[in-house]
């Protein structure tokens, strides 16, 4: 696929959208699983193996500064989603080619998103 020039803005609206998208999903993995402080319950037994599966702890639920996290973050994408969605660029796309340039839009800023490893760190 031959490469669509587009405006500066609009990529760095769309790099800006996968790292904010990726922020969300890092932060939400590392929160309870209830927002609300819930009670968990136990597994069941297998009769054979012993082994429990299902279940769950109970939920301390999230603390006021996680929920505001969320909250701005899940604004930010909203923000940046309507930003690269309605940006001017797309009306000179002729409308049969709009998908394919905003596949290769996100195929072309997705590695500029993407944070490095500190390998010693991940280790």
């Amino acid at each position: 696929m031959a490469e669509t020039a587009f405006p500066d803005d609009l990529r760095a609206a769309q790099t800006r959208l996968h790292q904010a998208t990726a922020e969300l999903a890092a932060l939400c993995r590392g929160l309870p699983w209830s927002v609300e402080p819930m009670p968990g319950w136990p597994g069941a037994k297998h009769p054979h193996t012993d082994e429990v599966t299902g279940g769950r702890e109970a939920s301390p639920g999230w603390t006021e500064e996680e929920k505001e996290a969320v909250a701005r973050l899940r604004e930010q994408c909203l923000e940046l989603s309507l930003a690269v969605s309605a940006h001017p660029f797309w009306r000179q796309v002729e409308a049969e080619k709009r998908a394919p340039a905003r596949s290769e839009l996100k195929q072309v800023t997705q590695a500029a998103a993407a944070v490095p490893v500190d390998i010693a760190e991940a280790a």
